[in-house]
C-alpha cells in the first residue's frame, strides 16, 4: 500500500507488512543467534502471524526483564487427538511452564517459553500434523465448531465445514515453513519472496485480526455474535440444510475511546453450504479492503457494518460470493454453557465434560490434571480431546468399557467427574492477564477464583445460593474473554481496580452495560450488595441476574449504563 501525500498515514504495522508481505522478518536469523534473547520490534509483529507473541514476566520487572514466548496452536474447531494431545502435554513441560492453557477459541497456549525453545516447539506441534501459523496476527484466526457430541449427527458435518474454511482461509506464504520446519532464512531477495502477494489476503493482509465460527442452535457455546463472521447451522430432521450468516460481531474497545466498543454481528441471511467458502472469503476481503489501515483501534471489521449498514454489507457479501442470499431462517440460542459430566452422544458413545478454572490444565497438590488427562490419552487411542470456548476439557467417543477405567484414573488423580464446580465457578471465563500479558492492566486469571469465593459468600447472605451468574474477567478492555456478553464482567483499569458491566444473558444475544467505571477490588461486595439484595426481591419467577439488569436497573441508570 502506497500512500501520497494526501492520504492519511498508515500505522507501521502497514509499511512492514507491504515491505516484507512473506512475513518472514529476520526471524530465522534471530533464532539461530545464540547470544540474542529476544526478537527485534518489527519481527514482534511478524512473530504473530506465526502464532507467537514476545512477552516478558511481569513479576520480575523490578529487577530485571526476562522476555518469555506465549505460542497459541491453531486447532480448527478444537479438536485434537491422543497423540496431538501428547505432544502438546511433552512440550509444556520441556519448554513452557507445565501448564497447557485452553483458550476461549478452543486453542491452547504455551506461556513462559524462552526463544531457545521455540523452535523445538514450534516444530514439534506442525510434525504432530498441527500449526501455529495464523493463530494470531492481522488474518483470519483458529475457526471455532461446536464443541459437544451430543444434540444432533449434523454436528459432524458442521465441524467438517468449519475446517474446510480453516483451511481456506489460512495465508500461503512459506516463510513459516521455512523458518519453523526447514530453520533456514528466507531470501528476501528473491524477486519470488520479494514480490509475494497473498491470493487472499494480498501484500498487507488485514488491518487487523479476523474471526470466525460456527455454531449449532440452540447451544450457544461459541458466542457466535462475538464473531467477525459466524455461521448459524440450521438443522431440519437432523440434516445440515445450510447456515445463517452472521457479520460484524467483535468484543474489543479501548478505555476512553468512545470511539472504540463491543458489538454483537448482524444476521444478514441464509446461504446453501456448497457456498460456505465463497462467502467466508467475501467477508475476509470485505474487512481486506474497507477495514481501517490508519487507526488499528478502529481497524475491526465490526467498524466497518456499524458504520456502513448491513445492507451494504449483504450486497458486498452477495456480490464478492457471486450468490443472493435468501431470508434469514429462524433459530433461537437457550444457553452457551457447556454440559459437565458425563453423557450420552448421538451415536450412543459417551463424552466427558471436565470443568477447567480458567482453563489452566495443571497439576497442583492431589489436583493432577495434566497427568490424568496425559495417561488417558497415552491409553485410549480411539477418543477425542475436544477444546471447549469456556475453557473446558471434553473426552469424547468413549465407549462403555472404557467409561469406568477413566472415571478411576481420574478420581485417583484428585479430579472429579460430578458435582465438578459450584455454578458460579463453573459460569466463569478469564484471561491470562499478569504476570504475561503485556496489555493487562489488573490480574484476571490469578484473581477470579478467589473474587468467585467472596461472590458466592455475598450470594448466600442475600438469598441467592446456587443460582447461575456468568461471571469473567479480563485484564485490560480487549475482551478475550468475552466479557461484554457477561452477565457480571469484571475489566480491569488499573492495578487493583476494575469496571464492572452488567447485564448480559446466558444466550450471547445482548451486550451488557458499564454499571461502575472505577471500583476497588476490596470494595467489590459492597458495591454488589445492594444490587443482589434488590435482585433477590424484585426478581420475576425464573428470570436471570442479567435479564432482571436489563428489565429493571438499566431503566434507572440509562447514564451510567451505556
Amino acid at each position: 500500500m502506497i500512500t501520497t501525500e494526501a492520504s492519511p498515514k498508515v500505522t507501521h504495522n502497514e509499511i512492514i507488512k507491504e515491505a516484507t508481505p512473506t512475513l518472514a522478518g529476520t526471524i530465522a536469523r534471530t533464532l539461530a543467534d545464540p547470544d540474542s534473547d529476544r526478537f527485534s520490534e518489527d519481527d514482534v509483529q511478524f512473530l504473530k502471524f506465526h502464532g507467537i507473541y514476545q512477552q516478558d514476566d511481569r513479576d520480575l520487572r523490578k529487577t530485571q526483564k526476562k522476555f518469555i514466548m506465549m505460542i497459541r496452536g491453531r486447532i480448527p474447531g478444537g479438536v485434537m487427538t491422543p497423540r496431538q494431545w501428547c505432544v502438546f502435554d511433552d512440550l509444556a513441560t520441556q519448554h513452557g511452564n507445565n501448564t497447557l492453557r485452553v483458550t476461549t477459541r478452543q486453542s491452547i497456549q504455551f506461556h513462559g517459553v524462552v526463544k531457545s525453545g521455540l523452535g523445538p516447539l514450534v516444530k514439534k506441534i506442525n510434525e504432530a500434523l498441527l500449526s501455529t501459523l495464523a493463530a494470531c496476527g492481522d488474518v483470519n484466526r483458529n475457526v471455532m465448531a461446536p464443541p459437544t457430541p451430543a444434540y444432533t449427527q449434523a454436528r459432524a458435518q458442521v465441524v467438517e465445514d468449519c475446517r474446510r474454511v480453516a483451511d481456506a482461509l489460512k495465508p500461503r506464504t512459506r516463510a513459516y515453513h521455512s523458518i519453523w520446519l526447514e530453520g533456514t532464512q528466507l531470501n528476501l531477495d528473491d524477486p519470488a519472496n520479494k514480490d509475494f502477494e497473498d491470493p487472499l489476503y494480498g501484500k498487507t493482509y488485514l488491518p487487523r485480526k479476523f474471526k470466525t465460527a460456527f455454531v449449532v442452535p440452540p447451544v450457544n457455546d461459541i458466542d457466535i455474535l462475538t464473531n467477525d463472521v459466524g455461521f448459524i447451522a440450521i438443522v431440519e430432521n437432523d440434516q445440515l440444510v445450510g447456515y445463517n450468516l452472521a457479520v460484524g460481531g467483535g468484543m474489543g474497545r479501548s478505555h476512553g475511546n468512545q470511539a472504540t466498543y463491543p458489538r454483537l454481528a448482524d444476521v444478514l441471511g441464509f446461504l446453501q453450504p456448497q457456498d460456505l467458502v465463497a462467502v467466508a472469503k467475501a467477508v475476509v476481503t470485505i474487512h481486506r479492503d474497507f477495514g481501517d489501515r490508519v487507526d488499528r483501534k478502529h481497524a475491526r471489521l465490526k467498524y466497518v457494518v456499524q458504520e456502513r449498514g448491513a445492507d451494504w454489507t449483504r450486497a458486498e457479501v452477495e456480490q464478492r460470493a457471486g450468490i443472493k442470499l435468501e431470508p434469514a431462517r429462524p433459530f433461537k440460542f437457550t444457553t452457551a454453557g457447556d454440559l459437565y459430566g458425563w453423557h450420552r452422544q448421538t451415536d450412543g458413545r459417551w463424552f466427558l465434560t471436565l470443568f477447567v478454572e480458567t482453563g489452566r490444565v495443571k497439576d497442583a497438590g492431589n489436583y493432577r490434571l495434566k497427568t490424568a488427562l496425559r495417561r488417558i490419552a497415552e491409553k485410549s487411542g480411539g477418543i477425542e480431546f475436544h477444546l471447549s470456548p469456556n475453557q473446558n476439557v471434553i473426552l469424547a467417543n468413549i465407549s462403555d468399557a472404557d467409561k469406568t477405567a477413566i472415571d478411576a484414573l481420574l478420581a485417583e488423580h484428585g479430579v472429579k467427574t460430578e458435582n465438578q464446580a459450584s455454578v458460579l465457578h463453573a459460569a466463569s471465563l478469564a484471561c491470562p492477564a499478569l504476570p504475561t500479558c503485556g496489555l493487562a492492566l489488573a490480574e484476571s486469571e490469578r484473581m477470579l477464583p478467589g473474587l468467585i469465593d467472596r461472590i458466592e459468600a455475598l450470594c448466600a447472605e442475600v438469598g441467592l445460593a446456587g443460582e447461575e451468574i456468568i461471571i469473567r474477567s479480563t485484564g485490560c478492555p480487549n475482551g478475550c474473554a468475552r466479557p461484554y456478553t457477561a452477565e457480571i464482567a469484571f475489566v480491569g483499569k488499573a492495578p487493583g481496580r476494575y469496571q464492572v458491566w452488567l447485564g448480559g444473558n446466558t444466550a450471547g444475544t445482548r451486550l451488557n452495560r458499564l454499571w461502575k467505571d472505577m471500583v476497588k477490588d476490596p470494595d467489590i461486595e459492597s458495591e454488589l450488595r445492594p444490587v443482589f439484595t434488590r435482585y433477590a426481591k424484585e426478581r420475576q419467577s425464573g428470570e436471570r441476574f442479567g435479564d432482571w439488569c436489563a428489565r429493571a436497573l438499566w431503566k434507572e441508570q440509562p447514564k451510567a449504563m451505556n
